[in-house]
């Protein structure tokens, strides 16, 4: 197994964790942290909805502030933190769009509501007030009514392809574990201990 797949591995191992932990509400939650083109960043909380060695997934509105920063600078760091665990996992690495099929697979999955949501809302835009958000959710509804609501072009998957994954471990006093697999220059994945 390289290590590569060994972190794979000891990040699918976490997650099945986390999933079984009582204290944690959803153990897929992430912290997406991404930046403008001239580097100021911006973070917020997505779920990751699939990960393999290929990389992690999470979908969201392309037009929104993360979805045009990703499209100006396709570089991304996600970070889960489980508390009732005392662990944290940081992965950095490159983001780009999943293929159409993937994405209009996803969205054919959503419950029918979030599907018009992802019509209805000009994410990250400035809203004149929540009753003209509303109406355009009924128009929305009305568009679709009796057929199945189609993927929106602007709507879609991000898979960030892992240039790092550091593993943290609380442990008394602040002496934490601390285990980093990363890609090196070679291209090879070198894995290390690090300081708490």
């Amino acid at each position: 197994m390289s290590n590569y797949e060994a972190a794979i591995q000891r990040f699918r191992e976490w997650l099945d964790e986390a999933h079984e932990t009582e204290g944690i509400v959803d153990a897929t939650a992430m912290n997406l942290a991404t930046a403008t083109a001239d580097g100021r960043p911006s973070a917020r909380t997505v779920l990751l909805k699939q990960f393999d060695e290929a990389g992690f997934v999470f979908y969201s509105n392309g037009r929104s502030r993360k979805g045009r920063q990703l499209a100006a600078n396709p570089r991304a760091a996600l970070t889960f933190h489980w508390e009732p665990l005392q662990r944290q996992v940081m992965i950095e690495g490159a983001v780009q769009p999943v293929s159409d099929a993937e994405s209009d697979a996803y969205f054919a999955s959503r419950p029918r509501l979030s599907q018009i949501g992802a019509w209805a809302s000009q994410q990250s835009e400035v809203l004149e007030s929540r009753a003209a958000f509303d109406a355009q959710v009924e128009a929305i509804e009305a568009r679709f009514e009796g057929q199945p609501v189609t993927r929106p072009p602007h709507w879609g998957g991000y898979r960030l392809r892992p240039d790092m994954l550091e593993f943290w471990q609380g442990r008394e006093g602040r002496l934490h574990d601390r285990e980093r697999a990363y890609r090196a220059e070679s291209g090879d994945w070198d894995w290390v201990l690090l300081n708490p």
